[in-house]
């Protein structure tokens, strides 16, 4: 059992596909980032200054400053700013993976192109015919 498993750590899938979980934690925590610490704030100033980390409704109908004020005091808050920063991060997210995808066809060499077809059976037969014919 344990040779077993040793084959199946072993073999080219399944370490091709932890260096790509690992590559995909590490590209998402650098597009959070870009998110979090470039695209918002350009967001946020082109909207009048909103920041939607902080935009939220109390459940309880009272008002608080922030955020975090609200969710201190107990009471149920929707979060929606951080619902549209998750969504914002989707987006970006999916731009550079289609970005990564096609950058990767592009370095792939096209397959060759197919053989030139020969001559059916029937007309080499039909060569052969001739040739004996002569």
């Amino acid at each position: 059992m344990l040779k077993e498993f040793k084959n199946f750590i072993m073999t080219g899938n399944v370490i091709e596909f932890a260096v790509a979980v690992i590559m995909a934690v590490a590209l998402g925590a650098v597009i959070n980032g870009f998110v979090t610490d470039i695209a918002m704030p350009f967001v946020g100033y082109f909207s009048g200054g909103v920041d939607f980390a902080n935009l939220f409704y109390a459940m309880d109908g009272q008002e608080y400053a922030t955020l975090a004020a609200a969710k201190e005091a107990g009471g149920a808050v929707i979060a929606y700013g951080n619902w549209i920063n998750t969504i914002i991060n989707l987006i970006i997210v999916g731009l550079v993976m289609f970005i990564i995808i096609k950058a990767y066809q592009k370095t792939k060499t096209p397959p060759p192109p197919p053989a030139p077809a020969g001559p059916t059976q029937e007309e080499l037969l039909t060569q052969i015919r001739d040739l004996l014919k002569k």
